[in-house]
């Protein structure tokens, strides 16, 4: 392998990297990013207590959010030295015993709990928090990060939430409670006791649906390869960040490394030169402004890119991203999964298809069973040259075909009171699916393509 092609798979292995295992970049939003650094600041200098809920759509960069906040406050020897960082997750954690076992190994205690019998739920946790104290010294601060927070809301009687908002608001200990969720009703969820014991503060962090610019700034720093200098800088704060890193802040570990790669200058210009001219060009921009429309979060651009950077790879003779990967893989994002199922079909059942479509359109939409469809079928069937002789139990099997792919859907009333050829569904497609998939079907007979315009035999 010759230089040139070493160090294009060297900058292919770096983007993908980053794109994947960069934990602690977070851009825009700076008014919530400084809000809640500076809750938590006072949680560990002024050990005052606080609850705080971050709510946004998935992807939008809640849990980046707060590891780009923690790693700026990782500069500060006091916030390392005074703070217990507990990351808790609705999906691992699925019930308070689950919870509180997981408090107790991340807070480091779990010696100090050997043997020991608990009443209730409360008493144990105030335990771990009286473990805390040093002395004459006050508690360490804790700070409690719930991802799903919503599905906290589903244990039983809330008990976790509760003694955690009810820590905080009775000022036991300093602690702080980070809530990270996509529900807005989120509050809603919330029991009477539990509500009432929550401070009700609460950041929306939503993405910028406005600035088409920005988000092609965003492409193209994504995609660009940062120089010498701002390598190094940000290699010099990943390894100060592993230095400082305490057990709790586990994103580090897998925070990839920029000081690992050294880049030829005049390639990475090459490189670079190329993105910009590709960034001139109107149809990329087109194509950009698509994505924009169907997908404006960063994470969706991240993995865009990624698919991008992948079909280099794939294909070995290319050396740059081109204007028809980048439309090419757009237009991908616009294809119907329906309609691909659909031309997947046989000609039996697209025509069965059509059949429930002219029944759809003439009694409008009302319910239909596979005896309805068959005689609409056989109609046709009796005028047309290749649909003849087919046997009634092979259009049964097509028809069962058509309700496992869910292209049809049984009426659940009377899904078990009658036989199967006289059970009831409805058609889970529109009609310009049909229309659509009816198009693009390389081989459908002609006569099948004009009987799918007209109901009329």
């Amino acid at each position: 392998m010759s230089d040139g092609a070493e160090e294009l798979l060297q900058i292919r292995r770096f983007l993908k990297e980053r794109l994947q295992r960069d934990y602690t970049t977070f851009r825009g939003h700076d008014t919530e990013r400084e809000n809640i650094r500076q809750l938590l600041q006072r949680t560990a200098e002024m050990a005052e207590s606080n609850s705080l809920l971050l709510i946004g759509p998935r992807g939008v960069g809640k849990t980046t959010l707060i590891n780009a906040v923690l790693t700026d406050l990782l500069n500060n020897p006091d916030f390392i030295q005074n703070t217990l960082v507990v990351h808790l997750n609705g999906y691992l954690h699925t019930d308070d015993k689950l919870a509180l076992k997981s408090i107790t190994i991340q807070m480091q205690l779990e010696n100090a709990c050997d043997g020991k019998v608990f009443g209730s739920f409360a008493e144990n946790l105030a335990f771990l928090l009286e473990c805390l104290k040093a002395g004459d010294k006050r508690s360490k601060s804790v700070v409690v990060i719930l991802e799903e927070f919503d599905l906290f809301c589903a244990h039983h009687n809330q008990t976790l939430l509760y003694n955690l908002f009810d820590v905080s608001q009775s000022a036991q200990a300093p602690i702080c409670i980070l809530g990270l969720t996509c529900r807005l009703d989120v509050i809603e969820l919330l029991e009477k006791r539990v509500k009432s014991r929550f401070s009700h503060r609460q950041i929306f962090l939503f993405p910028n649906a406005d600035d088409f610019s920005e988000f092609v700034k965003l492409f193209e720093t994504l995609l660009k390869i940062p120089n010498e200098r701002e390598l190094k800088k940000h290699a010099e704060r990943v390894a100060s960040l592993k230095l400082l890193q305490s057990d709790q802040l586990t994103f580090h570990q897998n925070h990839y490394d920029p000081g690992k790669y050294k880049f030829n200058k005049r390639i990475t210009d090459r490189w670079n030169k190329h993105i910009d001219a590709l960034l001139q060009q109107n149809n990329v921009r087109q194509a950009l402004q698509s994505l924009f429309d169907y997908d404006v979060s960063e994470a969706g651009l991240k993995i865009f890119i990624y698919r991008l950077v992948a079909q280099l790879q794939n294909h070995p003779g290319r050396t740059q991203v081109t204007s028809e990967q980048i439309t090419q893989l757009i237009s991908s994002y616009n294809n119907d999964t329906k309609v691909e199922i659909l031309c997947g079909l046989s000609i039996l059942e697209m025509c069965l298809i059509i059949s429930m479509k002219h029944h759809s359109e003439i009694y409008d939409r009302d319910p239909f069973n596979f005896e309805i469809i068959y005689a609409r079928f056989n109609k046709f069937a009796k005028v047309s040259t290749g649909m003849q002789n087919i046997e009634r139990g092979v259009v049964l099997k097509a028809f069962e075909h058509l309700r496992n792919l869910e292209l049809i859907l049984p009426i659940a009333s009377c899904a078990s009171k009658v036989q199967k050829e006289f059970e009831m569904h409805k058609l889970a497609l529109t009609y310009g699916q049909i229309h659509q998939a009816v198009q693009r079907y390389q081989v459908l007979p002609t006569e099948v393509t004009q009987w799918s315009q007209s109901s009329l035999i």
